[in-house]
């Protein structure tokens, strides 16, 4: 069936074909109506009738697949919502429509501004974690290599709450990386944008996006590409990318050096010279961001912010906040719904919330439902541990005790040298408690259930203190911080098991950890 013959047919009696909106080697999308849900726009994207063979079948199926799972678990990459066949046997899948610009779009003509670049990169790193994770299939939990990461397959679409909103697109070569399974095979991806072991038909990991992301960011920053080759044949990139260095950054777009040494680390040409993950990537761009804006302020704002953070610093612990309605605080925790970009898992994790003018602490964490009533009924304690060096970490420490049932602990780390770890252990010590958000495993991804934790005022000058101290501190190395603390809590369970056990809840000495 042509592509124009399809224009208004009702696709398994439930969606209204109306235009063709791309098309491509793989296939043709349309915008339609999901008739069964009120006429909500979707895009359905046909897999072209010269591919119609098993091998292709297998392979847009699996692409289907591969982003209906993993656009549940992440915001960033799009969303597929259902697969068929129509009557002529042709397979489709309808995916939510998004509108926008390609990243290669926005590039086209001049780089991006540094705010709009680490906007922008931070959620492709999102997409591409969550990706490189890797999702259950058939069993098993396979890693995602997407093989094709260039700025056409990156959309840029407007959210009415989060603002620029991007996502990642077209799966349609990513592999699944299944225990076994032998991954040497031909040549697939865009010539421009692929890694040195890609072009060879070798094995890849993740480290073959990071090469592509790097080639991304080149342009992003710059507005060029970092490699040109003598003429665009596969031997022609074949040659720039494993022996040409890429092309010196043009001084006067004044890229912070730390950035540029980032994106050229992705652009090496063996991957163990590249980041090894995009938790690194995304571990250096938020140490990089507050300094990039630091220095990009005017010398009139530096001396006001200056000013503003010695009396925010100096104010006593118990200075008066912007008050937090407990019944405001919590409907928002029972309204609030598991992030798309964390795994549903036993995981817990911190988070600012905003109530009016104020902003609220939270740990957010994910059980069995029935394990969930049992907590709800438990002893509350909390201690927080502090490693000035190498790298300035906070260890929270929350544990929920139940006397049949015993500890359920709940440890997270805060890095004081991140706006997030700071604004996070100053909200703790100014505030006194914080909101326990409990999500079920099974279900719904709204909370079920929340309980308040206080922190006793000496924990709070402590926080204070620790936070404004690790602002100062070194920057080192983060995992060698976290292993520490991890080594020094495995110490003081056996204490604060006893305390528990005689029912001393919450009412800890403050024990920073030294070395």
């Amino acid at each position: 069936m042509s592509a124009e013959s399809r224009h208004r047919r009702l696709l398994a009696n439930r969606y209204q074909l109306l235009e063709l909106i791309g098309s491509g080697a793989m296939g043709q999308v349309y915008r339609a109506e999901d008739k069964l849900l009120g006429g909500v726009t979707v895009a359905v994207k046909f897999l072209s009738q010269a591919l119609l063979n098993k091998r292709m079948r297998e392979r847009f199926e699996r692409e289907a697949t591969i982003s209906a799972l993993l656009g549940e678990r992440s915001i960033h990459i799009v969303r597929v919502k259902d697969y068929g066949v129509d009557e002529k046997e042709i397979p489709f899948y309808v995916m939510e429509f998004l509108q926008g610009e390609s990243l290669s779009e926005i590039v086209k003509y001049h780089p991006l501004p540094l705010s709009r670049f680490f906007n922008l990169t931070r959620q492709i790193c999102f997409g591409m974690e969550c990706a490189h994770k890797g999702i259950i299939f058939q069993g098993e939990l396979c890693p995602i290599i997407h093989r094709d990461i260039k700025p056409s397959n990156i959309l840029v679409t407007q959210d009415s709450g989060l603002g620029e909103l991007v996502k990642i697109l077209d799966f349609g070569i990513a592999k699944l990386i299944q225990s076994g399974e032998s991954q040497t095979q031909s040549f697939m991806g865009t010539l421009a944008y692929c890694s040195p072991e890609q072009m060879e038909g070798k094995e890849l990991d993740s480290r073959s996006d990071i090469y592509s992301l790097g080639i991304m960011v080149y342009e992003m920053l710059t507005g060029e590409m970092p490699l040109f080759p003598d003429n665009s044949s596969f031997g022609g990139w074949y040659e720039v990318h494993h022996y040409a260095e890429p092309r010196p950054v043009n001084p006067g777009l004044k890229i912070p050096a730390a950035l540029e040494e980032l994106m050229l680390r992705c652009l090496a040409k063996a991957p163990s010279d590249r980041p090894q993950t995009i938790g690194e990537i995304l571990q250096t761009l938020e140490q990089i961001e507050p300094l990039v804006k630091e220095a990009q302020q005017p010398v009139k704002e530096k001396v006001v912010a200056k000013e503003h953070k010695s009396k925010l610093t100096s104010l006593p612990t118990d200075a008066p906040l912007a008050p937090i309605n407990p019944t405001i605080a919590k409907e928002i925790c029972l309204q609030s719904f598991w992030p798309k970009d964390k795994p549903r898992q036993k995981i817990v994790f911190p988070s600012c919330l905003k109530a009016g003018e104020a902003y609220f602490a939270s740990l957010w964490v994910m059980l069995d439902q029935d394990d969930i009533a049992t907590r709800m009924a438990s002893l509350r304690y909390n201690q927080f541990l502090y490693l000035p060096t190498p790298h300035p970490m906070l260890l929270w420490i929350t544990v929920l005790y139940h006397k049949e049932h015993g500890p359920r602990w709940l440890p997270c780390y805060l890095d004081l040298k991140t706006p997030v770890g700071q604004r996070t252990a100053r909200i703790l010590g100014e505030s006194g408690r914080y909101w326990i958000l409990f999500f079920a495993l099974e279900g719904s991804d709204q909370c079920l259930n929340m309980i308040t934790a206080s922190i006793p005022p000496n924990q709070g000058k402590m926080l204070t203190e620790w936070a404004n101290a690790g602002q100062m501190a070194p920057m080192g190395k983060p995992q060698i911080s976290k292993r520490m603390l991890k080594r020094e809590l495995e110490k003081l369970k056996p204490k604060i098991l006893i305390k528990l056990e005689a029912g001393f809840a919450n009412s800890p000495e403050i024990t920073p950890s030294k070395h």
